[in-house]
């Protein structure tokens, strides 16, 4: 990395906050699942709260909060509203926690194997 923008980088105390408040919306494991099950595409909070196990009123707070940050996209059809993914990249982000986590559960078994 070039040592120049190094200073730059750390004092762009905005941007940390931005990222700060991003990953906040990740760390319930309510709304990972809301992610994960839409990568199939749309779908309504019926269907997403009945697939996750939660209540209606429950996976739409959740579905509220990663709207408000951007990720999710919502739509009306009548009394039915649906979801899907507004920020495609978080999809990877996730994807590469994922493997984080999976690496770090085959080597706890091995150690403990």
């Amino acid at each position: 990395m070039d040592a120049t923008l190094l200073p730059t980088r750390l004092h762009d105390a905005d941007r940390y906050q931005r990222h700060a408040d991003l990953c906040k919306v990740l760390v319930d494991p309510k709304r990972l699942m809301l992610l994960d099950a839409l990568r199939d595409g749309e779908s309504s909070v019926s269907e997403l709260a009945q697939r996750l196990g939660v209540t209606l009123a429950n996976a739409s707070q959740h579905l509220g909060v990663m709207r408000h940050a951007g990720l999710v996209a919502h739509r009306r059809a009548g009394t039915t509203v649906y979801y899907a993914i507004a920020e495609p990249a978080i999809l990877e982000a996730c994807d590469i926690v994922d493997r984080i986590v999976r690496g770090r559960a085959t080597g706890l078994d091995r150690a403990t194997g």
